[in-house]
Protein backbone atom coordinates (compact mmCIF):
# COMPACT_ATOMS: atom_id res chain seq x y z
CA UNK A 1 0.00 0.00 0.00
CA UNK A 2 1.06 3.59 -0.87
CA UNK A 3 0.18 7.43 0.03
CA UNK A 4 -2.61 6.98 -2.88
CA UNK A 5 -4.92 4.16 -1.11
CA UNK A 6 -4.23 4.68 2.35
CA UNK A 7 -7.14 6.44 2.79
CA UNK A 8 -8.96 3.47 1.18
CA UNK A 9 -7.22 1.35 2.79
CA UNK A 10 -8.27 2.89 6.54
CA UNK A 11 -11.98 3.52 5.64
CA UNK A 12 -11.89 -0.49 4.81
CA UNK A 13 -10.13 -1.23 7.51
CA UNK A 14 -12.68 0.74 10.06
CA UNK A 15 -15.96 0.90 8.46
CA UNK A 16 -15.67 -3.37 7.98
CA UNK A 17 -16.93 -3.21 11.79
CA UNK A 18 -19.94 -0.77 11.25
CA UNK A 19 -21.83 -3.56 10.08
CA UNK A 20 -20.95 -6.20 13.47
CA UNK A 21 -23.26 -6.18 15.84
CA UNK A 22 -22.02 -4.11 18.82
CA UNK A 23 -23.89 -6.76 21.71
CA UNK A 24 -23.25 -10.42 22.53
CA UNK A 25 -26.37 -11.98 24.53
CA UNK A 26 -27.48 -8.47 25.62
CA UNK A 27 -24.31 -7.43 26.51
CA UNK A 28 -23.05 -4.01 25.34
CA UNK A 29 -18.85 -4.35 23.67
CA UNK A 30 -16.89 -1.74 23.34
CA UNK A 31 -16.35 -0.62 20.03
CA UNK A 32 -12.78 -0.27 19.06
CA UNK A 33 -13.02 1.88 16.43
CA UNK A 34 -14.30 4.53 18.90
CA UNK A 35 -10.90 5.20 19.33
CA UNK A 36 -10.18 6.10 15.59
CA UNK A 37 -13.23 8.35 15.32
CA UNK A 38 -12.53 10.32 18.56
CA UNK A 39 -8.82 10.54 19.56
CA UNK A 40 -6.85 10.95 15.66
CA UNK A 41 -9.13 14.15 15.00
CA UNK A 42 -8.11 15.80 18.25
CA UNK A 43 -4.27 14.94 17.26
CA UNK A 44 -4.67 15.69 13.36
CA UNK A 45 -6.11 19.54 14.66
CA UNK A 46 -3.57 19.88 17.43
CA UNK A 47 -0.70 19.11 14.77
CA UNK A 48 -2.25 21.32 11.93
CA UNK A 49 -2.65 23.96 14.09
CA UNK A 50 0.86 23.94 15.40
CA UNK A 51 2.12 22.60 12.13
CA UNK A 52 0.76 26.59 10.35
CA UNK A 53 2.13 28.36 13.40
CA UNK A 54 5.54 27.22 13.75
CA UNK A 55 6.33 26.64 9.93
CA UNK A 56 5.21 30.32 9.27
CA UNK A 57 7.11 31.69 12.26
CA UNK A 58 9.87 29.71 10.09
CA UNK A 59 9.23 31.09 6.34
CA UNK A 60 8.99 34.23 8.25
CA UNK A 61 12.33 34.39 9.82
CA UNK A 62 13.99 33.61 6.73
CA UNK A 63 12.19 36.07 4.16
CA UNK A 64 12.06 39.05 6.77
CA UNK A 65 15.81 39.15 8.08
CA UNK A 66 18.24 41.35 6.11
CA UNK A 67 20.85 39.21 5.30
CA UNK A 68 20.04 36.79 1.79
CA UNK A 69 19.53 33.26 3.01
CA UNK A 70 22.35 30.61 2.61
CA UNK A 71 21.90 27.35 0.66
CA UNK A 72 21.55 25.43 3.63
CA UNK A 73 18.60 27.97 4.94
CA UNK A 74 17.06 28.26 1.32
CA UNK A 75 16.89 24.01 1.34
CA UNK A 76 15.54 24.65 5.16
CA UNK A 77 13.05 26.98 3.88
CA UNK A 78 12.10 24.91 1.33
CA UNK A 79 11.07 22.23 3.54
CA UNK A 80 9.11 24.39 5.72
CA UNK A 81 6.95 25.20 2.64
CA UNK A 82 6.13 21.44 2.21
CA UNK A 83 5.00 21.07 5.47
CA UNK A 84 3.08 24.17 5.41
CA UNK A 85 1.31 22.97 2.76
CA UNK A 86 0.67 19.37 4.51
CA UNK A 87 -0.74 20.80 7.90
CA UNK A 88 -3.12 23.68 6.03
CA UNK A 89 -4.82 20.27 4.34
CA UNK A 90 -4.75 18.29 7.59
CA UNK A 91 -8.16 19.85 9.08
CA UNK A 92 -10.23 18.29 5.96
CA UNK A 93 -8.54 14.87 6.62
CA UNK A 94 -9.72 15.21 10.28
CA UNK A 95 -13.05 15.94 9.38
CA UNK A 96 -13.46 13.00 7.37
CA UNK A 97 -12.15 10.67 10.06
CA UNK A 98 -14.31 12.30 12.60
CA UNK A 99 -17.06 11.45 10.03
CA UNK A 100 -16.12 7.84 9.43
CA UNK A 101 -14.75 8.57 6.18
CA UNK A 102 -17.49 9.72 4.63
CA UNK A 103 -16.23 12.56 2.13
CA UNK A 104 -18.19 16.23 2.79
CA UNK A 105 -15.80 18.29 0.31
CA UNK A 106 -16.53 17.58 -2.88
CA UNK A 107 -14.11 16.00 -5.28
CA UNK A 108 -11.59 18.60 -5.83
CA UNK A 109 -10.67 18.17 -2.31
CA UNK A 110 -10.60 15.05 -2.38
CA UNK A 111 -8.12 15.05 -5.06
CA UNK A 112 -6.13 17.88 -3.00
CA UNK A 113 -5.85 16.76 0.48
CA UNK A 114 -4.58 13.51 -0.69
CA UNK A 115 -2.22 15.14 -3.15
CA UNK A 116 -1.10 17.30 -0.26
CA UNK A 117 0.22 14.51 1.44
CA UNK A 118 2.37 12.52 -1.09
CA UNK A 119 3.69 16.13 -2.23
CA UNK A 120 4.63 16.21 0.89
CA UNK A 121 6.39 13.15 1.98
CA UNK A 122 8.23 13.47 -1.68
CA UNK A 123 9.25 17.36 -1.53
CA UNK A 124 10.98 16.15 2.30
CA UNK A 125 12.64 13.93 1.36
CA UNK A 126 14.27 15.47 -2.01
CA UNK A 127 14.74 18.13 -0.51
CA UNK A 128 17.01 16.04 2.24
CA UNK A 129 18.52 14.59 -0.58
CA UNK A 130 19.52 18.09 -1.37
CA UNK A 131 20.82 19.13 1.69
CA UNK A 132 22.28 16.06 2.09
CA UNK A 133 24.25 16.41 -1.28
CA UNK A 134 25.00 20.16 -0.40
CA UNK A 135 26.74 19.36 3.22
CA UNK A 136 28.55 16.27 1.15
CA UNK A 137 29.90 18.93 -1.42
CA UNK A 138 30.41 21.60 1.58
CA UNK A 139 32.90 19.01 3.72
CA UNK A 140 34.44 16.54 1.63
CA UNK A 141 34.87 18.67 -1.79
CA UNK A 142 34.69 22.22 -0.62
CA UNK A 143 37.23 23.85 -3.16
CA UNK A 144 35.96 21.96 -5.97
CA UNK A 145 32.59 22.76 -6.24
CA UNK A 146 32.16 26.25 -4.32
CA UNK A 147 31.01 27.58 -7.53
CA UNK A 148 28.04 24.61 -7.79
CA UNK A 149 27.23 25.74 -4.12
CA UNK A 150 25.16 28.93 -4.75
CA UNK A 151 21.66 30.33 -3.58
CA UNK A 152 20.48 30.69 -7.21
CA UNK A 153 21.24 27.05 -7.84
CA UNK A 154 19.28 26.06 -4.77
CA UNK A 155 16.77 27.89 -5.70
CA UNK A 156 16.81 26.35 -8.88
CA UNK A 157 16.57 22.92 -7.27
CA UNK A 158 13.78 23.09 -5.49
CA UNK A 159 11.92 24.24 -8.43
CA UNK A 160 12.78 20.98 -10.01
CA UNK A 161 12.36 18.87 -6.84
CA UNK A 162 8.74 20.61 -6.89
CA UNK A 163 8.14 19.89 -10.40
CA UNK A 164 8.92 16.29 -10.12
CA UNK A 165 6.93 15.74 -7.35
CA UNK A 166 3.76 17.32 -9.14
CA UNK A 167 4.60 14.78 -11.74
CA UNK A 168 4.95 12.20 -9.72
CA UNK A 169 1.63 12.23 -8.05
CA UNK A 170 -0.32 12.89 -10.75
CA UNK A 171 -1.95 9.54 -9.76
CA UNK A 172 -3.40 11.00 -7.45
CA UNK A 173 -5.29 13.43 -9.43
CA UNK A 174 -6.18 10.83 -12.00
CA UNK A 175 -7.22 8.10 -9.76
CA UNK A 176 -9.12 9.72 -6.75
CA UNK A 177 -12.71 9.69 -7.20
CA UNK A 178 -16.04 10.04 -4.69
CA UNK A 179 -17.91 6.59 -4.15
CA UNK A 180 -21.73 7.33 -5.22
CA UNK A 181 -22.70 4.87 -2.92
CA UNK A 182 -21.16 5.98 0.27
CA UNK A 183 -19.68 9.31 -0.50
CA UNK A 184 -16.09 8.16 0.36
CA UNK A 185 -12.84 9.88 -0.95
CA UNK A 186 -10.98 6.53 -2.59
CA UNK A 187 -8.92 5.34 -5.79
CA UNK A 188 -10.73 4.53 -8.62
CA UNK A 189 -8.71 2.84 -10.41
CA UNK A 190 -9.93 0.58 -13.64
CA UNK A 191 -11.62 -2.17 -12.73
CA UNK A 192 -10.18 -4.37 -15.87
CA UNK A 193 -6.42 -3.28 -14.69
CA UNK A 194 -7.12 -2.50 -10.91
CA UNK A 195 -4.35 -5.57 -9.51
CA UNK A 196 -1.88 -4.50 -12.16
CA UNK A 197 -2.03 -0.40 -11.56
CA UNK A 198 -2.14 -0.79 -7.95
CA UNK A 199 1.01 -3.28 -7.85
CA UNK A 200 2.55 -0.47 -10.21
CA UNK A 201 1.75 2.77 -8.19
CA UNK A 202 2.68 0.49 -4.91
CA UNK A 203 6.30 -0.86 -5.97
CA UNK A 204 6.97 2.61 -7.79
CA UNK A 205 6.38 4.70 -4.87
CA UNK A 206 8.35 2.50 -2.59
CA UNK A 207 11.53 3.01 -5.03
CA UNK A 208 11.12 6.52 -5.51
CA UNK A 209 10.01 7.81 -2.47
CA UNK A 210 12.17 5.73 0.04
CA UNK A 211 14.62 3.32 -1.51
CA UNK A 212 16.81 5.77 -3.78
CA UNK A 213 16.42 8.62 -1.23
CA UNK A 214 17.60 6.96 1.35
CA UNK A 215 20.65 5.50 -0.05
CA UNK A 216 21.44 8.64 -1.54
CA UNK A 217 21.10 10.43 2.12
CA UNK A 218 22.86 7.46 3.36
CA UNK A 219 25.83 7.64 1.54
CA UNK A 220 26.02 11.36 1.65
CA UNK A 221 25.85 11.07 5.32
CA UNK A 222 28.51 8.45 5.89
CA UNK A 223 31.14 11.08 3.77
CA UNK A 224 30.10 13.69 5.94
CA UNK A 225 30.38 12.07 8.99
CA UNK A 226 34.24 10.55 7.78
CA UNK A 227 35.28 14.04 6.60
CA UNK A 228 34.30 15.47 10.14
CA UNK A 229 36.23 12.67 12.11
CA UNK A 230 39.21 13.47 9.48
CA UNK A 231 39.26 17.10 10.29
CA UNK A 232 38.76 16.78 13.92
CA UNK A 233 41.92 14.01 13.94
CA UNK A 234 44.14 15.62 12.00
CA UNK A 235 43.20 19.04 14.40
CA UNK A 236 41.74 21.05 11.03
CA UNK A 237 38.46 23.15 12.28
CA UNK A 238 36.14 23.69 10.02
CA UNK A 239 34.25 26.66 9.30
CA UNK A 240 32.22 27.45 12.31
CA UNK A 241 29.06 28.15 9.62
CA UNK A 242 29.82 25.54 7.92
CA UNK A 243 30.03 22.94 11.27
CA UNK A 244 27.10 24.44 12.74
CA UNK A 245 25.08 23.93 9.58
CA UNK A 246 25.90 20.27 9.29
CA UNK A 247 24.86 19.82 12.82
CA UNK A 248 21.47 20.78 12.49
CA UNK A 249 21.09 19.54 8.97
CA UNK A 250 22.35 16.05 10.50
CA UNK A 251 19.27 16.06 13.19
CA UNK A 252 16.41 17.37 11.05
CA UNK A 253 17.51 14.06 8.99
CA UNK A 254 17.22 12.00 11.55
CA UNK A 255 14.07 13.58 12.68
CA UNK A 256 12.89 12.95 9.03
CA UNK A 257 14.11 9.30 9.23
CA UNK A 258 12.74 8.45 13.19
CA UNK A 259 9.44 10.08 11.63
CA UNK A 260 8.98 8.42 8.37
CA UNK A 261 11.16 5.41 7.70
CA UNK A 262 8.52 2.88 10.55
CA UNK A 263 5.75 3.83 8.03
CA UNK A 264 7.79 2.47 4.70
CA UNK A 265 9.20 -0.51 6.60
CA UNK A 266 5.44 -1.52 7.14
CA UNK A 267 4.16 -0.41 3.30
CA UNK A 268 7.26 -2.86 2.45
CA UNK A 269 5.77 -5.56 4.52
CA UNK A 270 2.28 -4.82 3.49
CA UNK A 271 2.94 -4.85 -0.05
CA UNK A 272 4.39 -8.59 0.58
CA UNK A 273 1.61 -9.61 2.12
CA UNK A 274 -0.29 -8.37 -0.52
CA UNK A 275 1.44 -10.95 -3.04
CA UNK A 276 1.19 -13.55 -0.33
CA UNK A 277 4.91 -13.74 0.36
CA UNK A 278 4.08 -12.52 4.04
CA UNK A 279 1.33 -14.59 6.02
CA UNK A 280 -0.85 -13.86 8.93
CA UNK A 281 0.60 -10.71 9.44
CA UNK A 282 -2.66 -8.67 8.31
CA UNK A 283 -3.69 -7.61 11.58
CA UNK A 284 -0.48 -6.27 12.60
CA UNK A 285 0.07 -4.46 9.36
CA UNK A 286 -3.47 -2.61 9.58
CA UNK A 287 -2.55 -1.54 12.80
CA UNK A 288 0.74 -0.56 12.76
CA UNK A 289 -0.06 1.09 9.40
CA UNK A 290 -2.27 3.40 10.67
CA UNK A 291 -0.13 4.45 13.81
CA UNK A 292 3.06 5.09 11.56
CA UNK A 293 0.99 6.65 9.29
CA UNK A 294 -0.37 9.63 11.61
CA UNK A 295 2.70 9.31 13.89
CA UNK A 296 5.05 10.73 10.44
CA UNK A 297 2.82 14.27 10.88
CA UNK A 298 4.85 14.99 13.83
CA UNK A 299 7.37 15.68 11.65
CA UNK A 300 5.65 18.81 10.08
CA UNK A 301 5.85 20.27 14.06
CA UNK A 302 9.06 18.70 14.76
CA UNK A 303 11.48 20.32 11.54
CA UNK A 304 10.70 24.00 13.52
CA UNK A 305 11.20 22.88 17.19
CA UNK A 306 14.85 21.48 15.90
CA UNK A 307 15.65 25.02 14.14
CA UNK A 308 15.34 26.89 17.33
CA UNK A 309 16.72 24.38 19.77
CA UNK A 310 19.32 23.21 17.67
CA UNK A 311 20.41 25.77 15.14
CA UNK A 312 22.16 28.84 16.54
CA UNK A 313 22.24 31.09 13.87
CA UNK A 314 18.66 30.20 13.72
CA UNK A 315 17.96 31.63 16.75
CA UNK A 316 20.20 34.20 15.68
CA UNK A 317 18.56 35.25 13.15
CA UNK A 318 15.21 35.24 15.23
CA UNK A 319 16.80 37.68 17.62
CA UNK A 320 17.75 39.97 14.48
CA UNK A 321 14.12 39.48 13.01
CA UNK A 322 12.34 40.95 16.16
CA UNK A 323 15.31 43.74 16.31
CA UNK A 324 14.44 44.82 12.81
CA UNK A 325 10.92 44.99 13.40
CA UNK A 326 11.25 46.94 16.55
CA UNK A 327 13.62 49.14 15.06
CA UNK A 328 11.35 49.73 12.61
CA UNK A 329 8.33 50.07 14.63
CA UNK A 330 10.41 53.23 16.55
CA UNK A 331 11.54 54.85 13.70
CA UNK A 332 7.84 55.12 12.46
CA UNK A 333 6.46 56.25 15.81
CA UNK A 334 9.61 58.66 16.45
CA UNK A 335 8.61 60.10 12.66
CA UNK A 336 5.18 60.19 13.31
CA UNK A 337 5.70 61.98 16.93
CA UNK A 338 8.01 64.39 14.50
CA UNK A 339 5.62 65.24 12.23
CA UNK A 340 2.89 66.05 14.81
CA UNK A 341 5.44 68.22 16.32
CA UNK A 342 6.14 69.90 13.27
CA UNK A 343 2.49 70.06 12.95
CA UNK A 344 1.31 72.14 16.27
CA UNK A 345 4.81 74.25 15.74
CA UNK A 346 3.55 75.70 12.89
CA UNK A 347 -0.25 76.00 13.91
CA UNK A 348 1.47 77.51 16.70
CA UNK A 349 3.34 80.15 14.29
CA UNK A 350 0.11 80.90 12.43
CA UNK A 351 -1.72 81.69 15.78
CA UNK A 352 0.96 83.87 16.73
CA UNK A 353 0.81 85.80 13.57
CA UNK A 354 -2.85 86.39 13.37
CA UNK A 355 -3.00 87.34 17.11
CA UNK A 356 -0.10 89.88 16.19
CA UNK A 357 -2.14 91.73 13.15
CA UNK A 358 -5.20 91.81 15.81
Amino acid sequence: MDFYDFYEFASRQNLSHENQSNTVDGVCRYDRNSLMFTVVPVYIGIISALGIILNVFVLMVFCLHKKACTVAEIYLSNLAAADLFLVSMLPFWAVNVAKRYTWPFGESLCKLVPFSITMNAYCSIYTLVLVSIDRYLALVHPLTTESVRRPLYAKLACVVVWGVCVLLNVPVLIYRKIRESDTACFNAYPTETKKETETAINITNVILSFIIPILIIFFCTLKIIHALRNRLRDSLNTEGKEQKATTLILIVLLAFLICWVPYHVIKILDLLSRHNILTRCDMYLNLTQQIFFYFAFFNSVLNPILYVCVGRNFRKKVKEVFSQMSNKRKSTFSLVSTRTNLSRSVGTQEATKSSAYL
